[in-house]
C-alpha cells in the first residue's frame, strides 16, 4: 500500500468551511442519499467510555468512522470525542484518505443542524417567519455549541447569540473560542432566554429536559442534536406534543432519540411517523401556523461520508493547484 494521505484537524478545517458543509449535505439528499438506507451506528464497551463506529458507503466513496467517546474527559481538560475516519475507493474497497475525526465530528454535526434550520425556517408559515436577526439561544458550552454558533452565523448572518452554560468557566472560554462572535451569558435567566428566541440549539450531554417546552415561542424552530441514547434528552415531551417534528432518519431516531422515546409510541411510529431531511429538504414539509417546529438527531453515518468526500476532494484540489 501507497502512503495515505493524511487530513490534520487544520486540513479538515481549511477544507470543510460551514457554508460549504451545508451546501454538500443539501446536495447529497437532493441528488440520491436515502437516510433511511444508512447503517446502524456500532458501538462496543472501551476503558472508561466506548468506541463508536459508524460504517457508510456510497457510489464513488465509502468511509468508515472509529471514535472512542469518553464523558469524564471534558473535566480533566480532554476532548470526549476522539478518533479518525477512513475513506475507501467504493470501486476497489481500498483506503484513499485518513482524517481526523472529531474536527470532521464538530463541522458535520452542526452543518445538518443549520441545514435543518435553514430549511425549517424556508417553510414557515406566512407570518411566522424568522426576523433578519433572529436571537439564537445556544444550550451548551462546548465544542460543539462553539462549531453551532459558528454554523449558525454562516446560515444566518444577522443572527445575535445567548449561551446557557452549566460552568462559568465553560463559558468564559467559549466566549474566547468564538470571539470575535458576541453572545450574552443567560445562564442566570435561561427561562426569559428561552421566551425570546427564535432559533435554540440544543448541543449538550443532559439526561434531562433543558427547559420547558411550553415557554418556546410558536414561531420558533428548535434543534436537539447533543445526546444520543433513547435514556437521555435535552427537549420534554410538551414541546415535541406541540411541534412540528423533522428527524434525522425513521429508523435511527425510533431506535436511539430519547426526546422522542416517551411522545411517540409504537403505534405513532407506525402510523404517523415524523419527516425526515430527505422529506424536509425536498420541500415535502408542511408547517402549521401556530406551532413551533423540532429538529432532533442523533448522528448518522452517511452525513461523515459526504462531508469526507469534499475533505478529500478539496485536499486534492489544492495539491493540484
Amino acid at each position: 500500500m501507497t502512503s495515505l494521505p493524511y487530513f490534520d484537524a487544520d486540513a479538515v478545517r481549511a477544507a470543510l468551511p460551514y457554508d460549504r458543509a451545508m451546501r454538500a449535505i443539501r446536495e447529497g439528499l437532493l441528488h440520491g442519499v436515502d437516510p433511511e438506507l444508512d447503517g446502524p451506528r456500532l458501538f462496543s464497551p472501551a476503558p472508561g467510555g466506548e468506541f463508536l463506529l459508524m460504517p457508510a458507503q456510497g457510489a464513488e466513496y465509502s468511509g468508515l468512522k472509529a471514535l472512542t467517546v469518553a464523558p469524564g474527559n471534558p473535566a480533566r481538560g480532554l476532548e470526549k470525542i476522539q478518533g479518525l475516519y477512513v475513506l475507501y475507493s467504493s470501486d476497489t474497497l481500498a483506503p484513499v484518505a485518513v482524517m481526523e475525526g472529531a474536527s470532521l465530528t464538530a463541522i458535520r454535526t452542526p452543518a445538518v443542524a443549520l441545514t435543518a434550520v435553514r430549511a425549517l425556517a424556508e417553510a414557515a408559515p406566512s407570518g411566522a417567519e424568522l426576523p433578519a436577526e433572529p436571537r439564537v439561544l445556544v444550550f451548551g458550552a462546548g465544542v460543539q455549541a462553539a462549531s453551532h454558533i459558528e454554523a449558525a452565523l454562516a446560515a444566518f448572518p444577522g443572527a445575535r447569540f445567548d449561551v446557557v452554560g452549566r460552568r462559568p468557566e465553560r463559558v468564559a472560554a467559549l466566549r474566547e473560542t468564538v470571539a470575535p462572535i458576541e453572545f450574552r451569558d443567560r445562564t442566570s435567566d435561561p427561562e426569559d432566554a428561552v421566551r425570546e428566541a427564535d432559533v435554540i440549539l440544543c448541543v449538550t450531554s443532559a439526561s434531562a429536559p433543558l427547559f420547558d417546552g411550553s415557554l418556546v415561542r410558536d414561531h420558533a424552530i428548535v434543534a436537539a442534536v447533543g445526546t444520543h441514547g433513547r435514556e437521555l434528552r435535552e427537549l420534554d415531551d410538551a414541546l415535541v406534543s406541540r411541534a412540528d417534528i423533522v428527524v434525522e432518519g425513521r429508523d435511527s431516531a425510533r431506535r436511539e432519540n430519547g426526546n422522542l422515546a416517551t411522545a411517540i409510541d409504537d403505534a405513532g411510529w407506525e402510523s404517523a411517523p415524523p419527516a425526515n431531511l430527505h422529506d424536509l429538504v425536498s420541500g415535502r414539509v408542511v408547517r402549521t401556523p401556530g406551532r413551533p417546529a423540532v429538529y432532533t438527531g442523533v448522528g448518522m453515518s452517511w452525513e461523515d461520508l459526504i462531508c469526507a468526500s469534499v475533505v478529500f476532494a478539496e485536499g486534492r484540489l489544492a495539491r493540484e493547484n
